[in-house]
């Protein structure tokens, strides 16, 4: 596949996956058992018309149009100020469904809090909300080295989600497809191949840069059913599809990692309930 067709799939397949979820964000998984999402509907929880996507896919727009002119954070903080202020790269010219961490950190963007310091770094600022709009960073790391990889996401994660459990998320998640658009593997290779490097990078750089090891070491632990186990052999009720970034990373592995196609993988995302856009999206 060409490499435009590439950036132009996962585009499409993050706003598809978002628009699906968008009329049941919220609902239950019982509820969804009994009234599941099968195709492409409307209104509902925001009541917007069919095809609608929301915060998702206008901040993952928001970080295209800034990475095409190259690399620079304080374009992309103001891309996301654009989008809040202006509906910049919205569907309907209107903002809805802001996280309070994302919301907050453009607060601070806004007050001239430089985009290296505006994201909370609280535990409980913990929000799937960096995970959902970085898949595109992808292509301008492709070929750079694995530390200059790691530091260029954990800055633009923390523009919104600055703590250590947050940017490890978007990492794992940004190897993932890294390897999908580099290799000819499997998924579940490349699954069990970041088992193994994932952890031995992660402890390598902590140390390497004088960080707070254990306290660092303690929160690759939270990743410990990507990394450990094999979360493919789940069974449902195991996987939880709430806001928080790990939720959401175990739950779109799980989804990828236990169908065949794009259609199977985002329908069971956004049929897990929860936060059904945000889940379908970065599957």
């Amino acid at each position: 596949m060409e490499y435009y067709e590439k950036i132009k799939g996962m585009l499409f397949g993050i706003a598809i996956g978002d628009a699906l979820g968008v009329p049941v964000e919220f609902e239950s998984r019982k509820y969804l058992a009994e009234n599941p999402v099968n195709d492409m509907i409307g209104f509902g929880t925001y009541h917007k018309p069919p095809g609608s996507f929301s915060d998702d896919s206008s901040l993952t727009f928001t970080l295209v149009e800034s990475l095409i002119n190259g690399y620079d954070l304080e374009d992309i903080a103001q891309n996301m100020v654009k989008w809040f202020d202006e509906a910049f790269w919205t569907a309907y010219g209107n903002v809805f469904d802001v996280g309070t961490t994302t919301r907050n950190s453009i607060y601070n963007i806004k007050n001239g809090v430089n985009p290296t310091l505006s994201g909370e770094t609280k535990e409980y600022s913990n929000g799937n909300g960096s995970l959902m709009r970085i898949a595109p960073l992808v292509f301008i790391l492709m070929f750079k080295p694995k530390d200059e990889r790691f530091q260029i996401i954990k800055e633009v994660s923390a523009i919104t989600h600055g703590h250590i459990r947050s940017v490890i998320a978007c990492f794992y998640f940004l190897e993932f497809i890294r390897y999908l658009l580099l290799d000819d593997l499997e998924k579940h290779e490349i699954y069990h191949i970041l088992q193994e490097e994932v952890p031995l990078f992660l402890k390598k750089h902590f140390k390497e840069n004088d960080e707070d090891l254990s306290a660092n070491l303690y929160q690759i632990s939270y990743f410990d059913r990507l990394l450990k186990e094999n979360i493919y052999e789940l069974e449902e009720n195991s996987i939880n599809s709430g806001g928080h970034v790990i939720d959401t990373i175990e739950a779109s592995i799980w989804c990828l990692l236990t169908t065949v196609n794009y259609s199977d993988a985002v329908l069971k995302a956004v049929n897990l309930g929860g936060d059904t856009d945000t889940t379908s999206a970065v599957t």
